[in-house]
């Protein structure tokens, strides 16, 4: 390699080679999401050790650990809601962009404020009744009908937990896009 060209890589910012992050709100949401990051990061080895060890218990010993299936579900529901609340984050969920983007700024400012209320106020009932749901799963002694009994509000509390950070998140790209003031 050329010493002009060693020079030219070294030369280049940190952030030139990598790719920027959601905007941010502060530091608060960024610990939050760093926090949501390694517990999902955690789900996510977790699952996957649990498979293993079950692939591997039926083929070379032609028996089932029994538990896998009940802590996977509960695992995929949990990465499932933190992954979302990352999604919402970074401002990747799903919109018909190209119909979006031909709406005038303002337009697309004040519709985007919109949606954020709205979901946030969507996101708050599901919490709310997820809540109520983990509440009466505990005063009940609710627990579930497989092989390790486990006392159902543990896995629900998942819902309302990761709901709550869906709803940080919604209020983070508020915050956002307020202090934007509709610049994109």
């Amino acid at each position: 390699m050329s010493e002009a060209h060693s020079h030219e890589i070294s030369s280049q910012a940190p952030s030139s080679r990598t790719p920027p992050g959601p905007a941010s709100a502060g530091s608060v949401f960024d610990i939050v999401a760093s926090l949501v990051r390694a517990i999902a990061g955690v789900a996510l080895v977790a699952l996957v050790a649990l498979v293993a060890a079950e692939i591997v218990s039926r083929f070379f010993f032609s028996y089932s650990l029994r538990i896998v299936e009940e802590l996977a579900g509960y695992l995929v529901v949990g990465l499932t809601l933190f992954g979302a609340s990352l999604a919402v984050r970074k401002n990747s969920l799903f919109q018909v962009g190209f119909l979006f983007d031909a709406l005038p700024r303002s337009l697309r400012h004040g519709l985007n404020l919109f949606y954020l209320a709205l979901s946030f106020a969507v996101c708050s009932v599901l919490i709310w009744y997820t809540a109520q749901l983990v509440m009466s799963s505990y005063q009940r002694g609710n627990v579930a009908p497989t092989f390790l009994m486990t006392p159902l509000w543990i896995p629900q509390l998942v819902m309302p937990v990761g709901l709550l950070f869906v709803a940080v998140f919604i209020v983070e790209r508020g915050l956002v896009a307020l202090r934007n003031g509709g610049r994109d």
